[in-house]
């Protein structure tokens, strides 16, 4: 395994959680060295033989020209489609996906075909991502058998099979007995419930928020109480059982009041935002373009301004893609028959500084830990931190690029993106896992 040097980057550093000029050694799978230039005094050190320089050491040396450098970035939330879905995603092309927008980690939701709910399956997972994947893989399994809300699924044995949390995403626990069991059984195993919180009698035939542009558009509408009303469900559950719940896109004002609230009475409870959920508002439906039709819906500007405030005062912990490929065929259909879902991998970060770091909602390093130390600590996985002895995962970022959305050179098999056309700022230029390069921007080269 080659020793890659990073040179001349600003790394965030979790000493001092700013972004310093530094150098970085990866070496045998791990981050070797760290040295900050201006302070020496945080310079980390594994490896290195005494008088021998990182320059000496360096197989490969990459100077990256005062670029950013931050911890591999982990999606929590990513719909990779394999087993049983090839046509919309697999292991192989979505983790391709996953380290071009700078992602080293992902979290895969078990909605696939088979569903995952057995330890086999996780196994089977675990099995071909070690073979094919680019990015590392980490699974979670259904909460109930088949994700039909009926019957618990075998958590303890999935947990020791590696499952890091459960979640029957994209349908919900409707059966408030069987989530509570769910609950119990997960505080005993140290297992996360990721919690799809949605009221499929409130929600029924709806494909779009119900309000305004439901009504100008004539599209079935679902009301944000379908969110809101099993968020307090789930979050008084939670209370009852001391579980560890995490709700997974959250959408409207009234889900964040709900877990502010929460959390003063002690609940343990985590939740997400995605990028599309805090850029785009339930106006872009007017445009009939199924790439807006995600599940929960595009909210008012309201609600998308509520997320932002949620983000900056630290009640969403967490900024995942909920990548959920599709085929052309399958999205270019009319708005009522087309799937929820976009693809979200390769967009994400540049989102992420477009509308929420260059604004001044967050920071660079407030909005990084959201996508690296945040879920890392909150799923008990690897990575998360730039720290000599951790693993090899980094991504660096050119904060000032600016790029174009072009869904047909996605390298994930979904094209499906409601940013088509749309310039953003801000986007990766190198992603290594576990101390080997696995993408780098051709114009990397050209500065190098």
């Amino acid at each position: 395994m080659s020793r890659i040097l990073l040179s001349n980057v600003r790394a965030l550093l979790p000493e001092t959680e700013e972004f310093e000029p530094a150098d970085i050694l990866l070496d045998g799978g791990e981050i070797s060295e760290i040295l900050p230039h201006s302070s020496p005094s945080f310079a980390h050190r594994t490896k290195r033989p005494e008088g021998d320089s990182m320059e000496l050491q360096a197989d490969i040396k990459k100077d990256m020209n005062n670029m950013l450098a931050v911890p591999g970035l982990i999606d929590m939330h990513t719909h990779l489609r394999d087993p049983g879905q090839g046509h919309k995603e697999s292991i192989r092309s979505g983790t391709e996906a996953a380290v071009r927008g700078g992602f080293a980690s992902v979290v895969a939701m078990p909605n696939t075909s088979p569903v995952i709910d057995s330890p086999a399956l996780i196994e089977s997972v675990r099995e071909k991502a070690e073979r094919e994947a680019a990015a590392r893989v980490h699974q979670t399994g259904a909460i109930t058998q088949k994700s039909r809300g009926e019957k618990l699924a075998e958590l303890g044995r999935m947990r020791e099979a590696g499952a890091v949390a459960v979640s029957d995403d994209g349908r919900p626990v409707m059966d408030s007995e069987v989530m509570k069991l769910a609950m119990e059984y997960s505080r005993a195993f140290d297992l996360p419930i990721i919690s799809h919180c949605e009221d499929i009698n409130l929600s029924g035939e709806g494909v779009v928020h119900e309000g305004y542009y439901s009504t100008l558009t004539g599209l079935p509408g679902m009301p944000a109480s379908a969110e809101t009303v099993m968020v307090a469900r789930d979050l008084c559950l939670a209370g009852e059982t001391g579980c560890q719940l995490h709700i997974a896109h959250v959408s409207t004002a009234r889900s964040l009041d709900l877990i502010r609230r929460a959390r003063k009475r002690g609940v343990r409870v985590s939740c997400e935002v995605t990028p599309h959920h805090f850029s785009l508002t339930d106006e872009n439906i007017t445009s009939f373009d199924t790439s807006c039709k995600v599940n929960p819906p595009l909210r008012p500007r309201e609600d998308v301004e509520a997320l932002k405030e949620g983000l900056a005062d630290g009640t969403v912990d967490v900024i995942t893609t909920d990548h959920a490929p599709h085929t052309r065929a399958e999205k270019d259909v009319e708005f009522d028959f087309a799937p929820f879902g976009i693809s979200g991998l390769e967009t994400a970060l540049g989102l992420v500084f477009t509308h929420l770091v260059k604004p001044g909602i967050l920071s660079g390093a407030e909005a990084i830990k959201k996508m690296t130390s945040e879920p890392a600590g909150l799923l008990d996985i690897e990575g998360g931190q730039l720290r000599a002895g951790r693993p090899g995962d980094v991504t660096v970022i050119d904060e000032e690029a600016e790029w174009e959305v072009r869904g047909e050179k996605f390298r994930s098999r979904g094209k499906n993106t409601p940013f088509q056309g749309k310039t953003l700022k801000g986007k990766p230029v190198l992603t290594a896992v576990a101390g080997n390069i696995m993408w780098e921007d051709e114009k990397i080269n050209e500065l190098c």
